[in-house]
């Protein structure tokens, strides 16, 4: 199940707004005043943005923080629903037809909101574009990426800890293709992304079944399912550092990832294929044991090839 909202509770905005950026925060306020921050720095940018923040039941003061040092900037305060709905929520609270949805923990390079509207003001049939994302040293995220076959996916996860070279691992982050050309993708980080509100609305927005991770794929899918096309833009940039919020709660964060690939690939299986189902579960556990264990022994760096959030990137707090 999917939502967004009807039109009629989202609308059409007032005349001359067009784009809105969502930060969707978590117990991690210093991230999204450096968010805003460097929104902000962007001068005219940010005179002609909606600016909402949801924040998901943050207990580090998160709420009074953003309202004291950004009158101008809407606060929607919520429990804690998971990364879906709270984008979601946000995607209500806004009213422009381009929507950038992006974490706490993101940091926009000057002209990055512009470009990524600017794309898809170019390009009609375009439903999401996302941006080029760096780590905060400047070394590449794998952002946008293609679908894998299963061959790709199976030998990325057997090797993937073992060498992460392996050309199947290069494959599965696409970094075999050249990050500073524009270009079609299958599915885009969630960690920034560009929506276009009336594809959004019409697939029903990401998916609430899904907690943490995941969202950004099986949206991105139905997003193409329905007959958008999704793209990386490379003039557009920001900066990313990863887990800002799950870091401190690892286990918990993979459990979570673990509920929602069970969930995705439930949703998938066809044919023979369900007779996989009661099996599932563990397999998706023992992979989240497995890769829990695995970033132990390496110093906290991620197996799924992302460096964790450490308490020297953006100075934020271990």
């Amino acid at each position: 199940m999917t939502e967004v909202g009807t039109e009629a509770e989202s609308g059409t905005g007032p005349p001359g707004v067009g784009v809105a950026v969502v930060l969707v925060s978590h117990d991690t306020r210093e991230e999204v005043l450096g968010a805003l921050a460097s929104l902000a720095a962007d001068a005219a940018a940010w005179q002609g943005l909606e600016v909402v923040v949801v924040d998901t039941g943050s207990r580090d003061g998160t709420v009074a923080a953003v309202r004291g040092a950004r009158p101008e900037v809407r606060v929607l305060p919520l429990v804690n629903t998971g990364f879906a709905r709270a984008a979601n929520a946000g995607v209500r609270a806004t009213h422009a037809p381009v929507v950038v949805v992006a974490n706490a923990d993101v940091r926009f390079e000057p002209g990055a909101v512009a470009a990524l509207a600017g794309a898809l003001e170019e390009h009609g049939d375009l439903g999401a574009v996302g941006p080029e994302v760096r780590y905060p040293d400047g070394t590449l995220q794998a952002s946008a990426r293609r679908r894998p076959d299963t061959t790709t996916a199976v030998l990325h996860a057997l090797l993937g800890r073992i060498r992460a070279d392996n050309p199947w691992t290069r494959r599965y982050h696409a970094r075999d293709l050249d990050p500073g050309r524009a270009r079609e993708v299958d599915w885009l980080s969630g960690c920034a992304l560009a929506l276009r509100r009336s594809a959004v609305e019409q697939v029903g927005g990401f998916d609430p079944g899904y907690f943490l991770y995941v969202e950004d794929v099986d949206l991105a899918e139905r997003l193409r399912a329905a007959g958008w096309r999704l793209r990386y833009e490379p003039r557009a940039r920001v900066r990313h550092r990863v887990g800002a919020s799950t870091s401190r709660a690892r286990w918990r964060a993979l459990r979570h990832h673990a509920r929602s690939l069970d969930r995705y690939l439930a949703a998938r299986l066809r044919g023979p294929g369900r007779l996989l189902r009661p099996l599932l579960p563990l397999a998706v556990l023992a992979w989240a044991v497995a890769t829990g264990l695995a970033e132990r022994l390496r110093g906290g760096r991620s197996t799924t090839g992302e460096r964790r959030a450490t308490g020297a990137d953006h100075g934020g707090r271990p």
